[in-house]
């Protein structure tokens, strides 16, 4: 046996690549993926695959009010997307981003409930801004004192955190159910609308969509042209080059925490002011652990935010219409859901490492995918 032969096959990260050249892998592994999609479309349900993806568009795009649904529930994502991307671009795990926004949900609530009838609408409204920002700061500061402190494991602490706000919320919605004994909090101020998002142009969600497009400039200027910024990346390469530098890594990882928590925070405040007017340990929807997702593959970049935003909530309409409309159980659609996001997960491989192959005679091939 020849030991100086090289293995079969050997991975080597690859240098970065043109970002159009990235983008045309992920539109191929998109592309694939539907194929394989139609492909088990017909052999588990023998339905027309070209009907399902008519149904999938008809559900994000099939009427207005479904367009301006999708442009609400994309808008919330890429907010929560945007609140954890600073921390996880500094290598900070936070996992608690579904506690973050469940947090500023019932501080917003809070001050709907006891303060809606006493205050005057605008000083109203900029009270619950306040308090849900700044208890997602808080909640998020927590796990990031101890974490620049002690070095504790910010990846538990952050997800037992998440459960600390459900049971809050859980604890709360009883104080506050109506009619008592339901376990619901019911629709907040109904009679009265004290402390709803303003309706602009006749559009409910016009104002969340704004909110969110102003964040997600402000995040773009804020990670790539200032010093906060500047630091974060240094810290995420490396906490001791950031040491040996003079960045005081412990205040750089509470700061972006407070900044992370407050945007999640501010989810939870779009939320319960300007769309769903209730409070529910369920309100969230699990956008804490699919934000982590979205940032990821967006690489961290705010604008590139939006379009895996959009490919996330796509599906997720257009799931949910296939099972109406063909009758299936939810599960298919789950099924078409995972289909496309492994590949989608998995050309990033793609993108940042190559694949060589060894031939008989020995000579390497290398796979330029």
């Amino acid at each position: 046996m020849d030991k100086n032969k090289s293995p079969l096959i050997h991975i080597t990260k690859r240098s970065d690549i043109p970002w159009q050249r990235a983008w045309l892998i992920r539109l191929f592994a998109l592309v694939l993926a539907f194929v394989v999609c139609a492909i088990v479309t017909t052999l588990l349900t023998g339905l027309d695959p070209l009907s399902v993806y008519q149904s999938m568009f008809d559900g994000a795009f099939g009427s207005e009010r479904k367009v301006w649904i999708l442009g609400k529930e994309l808008a919330i994502l890429l907010c929560v997307s945007l609140g954890l991307t600073p921390a996880f671009k500094m290598k900070f795990w936070n996992l608690g981003g579904e506690g973050q926004v469940l947090i500023g949900a019932l501080a917003t609530a809070a001050v709907m409930l006891y303060l809606g009838e006493r205050l005057p609408g605008p000083l109203l409204m900029i009270v619950m801004f306040i308090g849900a920002v700044g208890a997602g700061a808080i909640w998020a500061a927590i796990p990031a004192f101890f974490k620049a402190r002690w070095n504790t494991n910010e990846t538990l602490f952050t997800l037992m955190m998440n459960y600390v706000a459900i049971q809050l919320v859980a604890f709360f919605v009883i104080v506050w159910e109506v009619p008592k004994g339901s376990g619901k909090v019911g629709v907040i101020n109904q009679t009265s609308m004290a402390g709803w998002l303003p309706t602009i142009g006749g559009q409910k969600y016009l104002l969340i969509i704004l909110v969110v497009a102003v964040i997600t400039v402000a995040m773009h200027i804020y990670l790539k042209y200032s010093k906060h910024g500047y630091e974060i990346s240094v810290v995420g390469e490396s906490v001791n080059t950031a040491r040996y530098v003079g960045i005081k890594t412990g205040k750089v990882i509470v700061r972006t925490l407070l900044v992370s928590g407050a945007i999640c925070g501010l989810a939870g405040w779009l939320m319960v002011a300007g769309s769903d007017h209730t409070i529910t340990t369920t309100l969230a929807g699990g956008r804490g652990f699919l934000g982590i997702m979205v940032s990821w593959l967006a690489q961290f970049s705010p604008f590139a935010m939006i379009a895996t935003s959009f490919l996330l909530t796509f599906m997720a309409r257009g799931a949910s219409e296939i099972s109406t409309a063909f009758q299936l159980n939810h599960s298919f659609a789950d099924i078409m859901t995972g289909i496309i996001l492994f590949f989608v997960i998995g050309c990033e491989f793609f993108i940042h490492y190559k694949v060589h192959f060894r031939t008989k005679e020995g000579k390497e091939i290398v796979d330029h995918v």
